[in-house]
């Protein structure tokens, strides 16, 4: 049987990569799989641990076919390896953070899909991401309002709120992910 692509969607600063980090360890060794992204940004930016790449390789890449999904988001480039299709087709569940603009191509273009949506009050996302030190207050409330303006829905769909502890929320994402894989 096909595993389950597991997409992990939610506005910047909602945690999405530190429960990440902690479902890889929590679900390890139990059939579930979490491809490294290729990002446009350098590898020592921080944030989760991807694949840098230049736009010219990013591109390169795409025309050969080698990215399963593919999108731009906030001057960055982002791509999963073609890779997790053999994952999937093995019976194993792939987890990835990817733009909630891909959940319907996504959909589309795979067999089993659920969506699990990170989210944070309003106050908490502008607190992380200001943590961060990425931006200026324009680029933060951009980010606010893009994320205040996207609406994530279907019955693939299990919401995450992260607004306790790390051990929560992972706990939390690890129960989502797993209910999204028994359906």
């Amino acid at each position: 049987m096909a595993g389950v692509l597991l997409l992990v969607v939610g506005p910047s600063g909602a945690g999405k990569d530190t429960l990440l980090a902690g479902a890889r360890a929590a679900l390890e060794g139990r059939g579930f799989v979490f491809p490294r992204r290729m990002i446009t940004r350098r590898a020592d930016a921080g944030g989760e641990d991807h694949i840098a790449a230049t736009a010219d390789d990013m591109a390169r890449r795409a025309a050969r076919g080698e990215f399963a999904l593919t999108w731009s988001a906030h001057g960055y480039s982002y791509g999963i390896p073609e890779a997790m299709s053999d994952d999937l087709a093995a019976g194993r569940h792939v987890v990835v953070n990817v733009s909630r603009s891909m959940i319907d191509v996504a959909r589309h273009n795979f067999a089993h899909v659920g969506v699990v949506l990170v989210s944070a009050p309003q106050g908490r996302l502008r607190e992380r991401l200001g943590a961060r030190g990425r931006e200026d207050a324009v680029s933060l409330d951009r980010r606010l309002a893009r994320a205040a303006a996207y609406e994530v829905a279907g019955d693939d769909v299990i919401e995450v709120i992260n607004d306790g502890t790390v051990a929560e929320g992972v706990a939390r994402l690890v129960a989502a992910l797993e209910a999204l894989v028994t359906r």
